[in-house]
C-alpha cells in the first residue's frame, strides 16, 4: 500500500509505502494521527487531500464498504445479539456471497478462519459468553473475512493480559506472513514495535517523524523526540540535545571513562526482572531502569554511570 501526500492536519503531507505481507506498528502519542491515518485508509472520512494506492489502484474515492479493510479496534466489537459465526459471516453476507445459495461456502470460509483464530468450537455461542481474548479473536476473523489487503488494528491487544497478548500477537504474525496482508497496527506502546513490527513508523504533531525497522530506529533516532517515543520509559535529557536511555543507567562504572551523574532517588519500582528508580539529577526528573532487584532506598544520592557512547547527541 502507498500513500501519497496525505494530509493529517500537520505541518507537513504524509507519504508512505507500507510492505506488503508485514506488520507496520505505527507508534504516536495521543494526537499523533493514528487515527485520522487509519480513518483515511479505511476511507471512513471524507478523502483529505492526498492519494491511497492499495495494489497500486487508486482508492483514494472509494468508500469503506467497496475498499475492503479490515478493522479491528481496542475494544471487542462484536454484535452481541449474533452468534460468533454470524458475526464473522457478517461481511460475507454484506458482498452478497450468500445470496446465490452458496451458504455453504461462507460456512467452509467462516470455519476456516475460526480454526485458524482458535475459536472453531465457540461459532454457536455469543460474544457475552466469551472471554476477552476469544472476543478479540471474533474480531479479527470478522474483519479477515473481508478478503481485503490490508488490516488496521487499532491497540487489539491492549486490554489482553501479557499471556494472551503474547500469544495472539505470535498468532496474528503468522496469518500475516501466509496471507501476504498489509497491516497497520496503531499503538502508543514502544514495545509493540518490538514484539510485533516488521517495521515502525513514528507519528509526532500528525506528521511522519521516522520510520524503519524497529532496531534501526532505536538505534538511530533521527531526533530527541524520536528516542524518546521508542523509550519506555522515556529518556533522560541532559539539555536540549543530548539524551540518555533509562536502560543505559547502571550503579556501577562499566568501563573507564563512564560519565557520572549524581542522582536524588525519590521513589522505588521493582517488577522483580527489573528495578525503576525515580531521581532528580541537576534540575530534571530522570528514571534508571536497571536488572535485577537493585539495593536502594528512596530518600538516598546514588552515583548513575553510562557509557559515553550511549550519551546520544543530535545535531542542533
Amino acid at each position: 500500500m502507498n500513500i501519497r501526500a496525505l494530509d493529517l492536519g500537520g505541518p507537513h503531507t504524509f507519504s508512505h509505502r507500507f510492505a506488503e505481507g508485514a506488520i507496520t506498528v505505527v507508534l504516536g502519542r495521543n494526537n499523533a494521527g493514528k487515527t485520522r491515518l487509519a480513518r483515511a485508509v479505511a476511507g471512513l472520512d471524507p478523502s483529505p487531500p492526498g492519494t491511497v494506492f492499495i495494489n497500486d489502484a487508486d482508492v483514494s474515492t472509494v468508500n469503506a464498504r467497496r475498499r475492503r479493510v479490515g478493522l479491528v479496534y481496542q475494544a471487542f466489537v462484536n454484535y452481541p445479539n449474533w452468534s460468533v459465526f454470524d458475526n464473522v459471516a457478517s461481511p460475507l453476507k454484506a458482498a452478497g456471497k450468500g445470496r446465490k445459495g452458496n451458504g455453504a461456502e461462507i460456512a467452509r470460509t467462516v470455519q476456516a478462519l475460526a480454526d485458524r483464530l482458535r475459536i472453531g468450537d465457540l461459532l454457536d455461542r455469543l460474544p457475552g459468553a466469551l472471554s476477552g481474548g476469544q472476543q478479540q479473536r471474533v474480531a479479527i476473523a470478522r474483519a479477515l473475512a473481508q478478503q481485503g489487503e490490508v488490516l488496521v488494528m487499532d491497540e487489539p491487544l491492549v486490554n489482553l493480559d501479557y499471556k494472551l497478548r503474547e500469544e495472539l500477537g505470535l498468532q496474528l504474525r503468522e496469518i500475516v506472513r501466509a496471507d501476504g496482508l498489509t497491516v497497520l497496527y496503531l499503538t502508543s506502546d514502544p514495545k509493540d514495535a518490538f514484539t510485533l513490527g516488521d517495521e515502525v513508523l513514528l507519528l509526532q504533531d500528525r506528521a511522519k517523524l521516522q520510520s524503519g525497522t524497529p532496531l534501526d530506529v532505536y538505534n538511530a533516532p533521527v531526533s530527541p523526540e524520536a528516542a524518546d517515543l521508542m523509550s519506555d520509559p522515556g529518556v533522560n535529557r541532559l539539555d536540549q540535545q543530548t539524551i540518555v536511555r533509562p536502560e543505559h543507567l547502571r550503579l556501577v562504572p562499566q568501563a573507564d571513562g563512564d560519565a557520572v551523574f549524581a542522582a536524588d532517588v525519590s521513589s522505588v519500582e521493582t517488577s522483580g526482572a527489573e528495578t525503576f528508580l525515580h531521581c532528580r539529577v541537576g534540575d530534571a526528573n530522570w528514571v534508571a531502569r536497571l536488572p535485577g532487584m537493585a539495593d536502594v532506598e528512596a530518600g538516598t544520592r546514588v552515583r548513575l554511570y553510562v557509557g559515553k557512547e550511549d550519551l546520544i547527541r543530535f545535531d542542533t
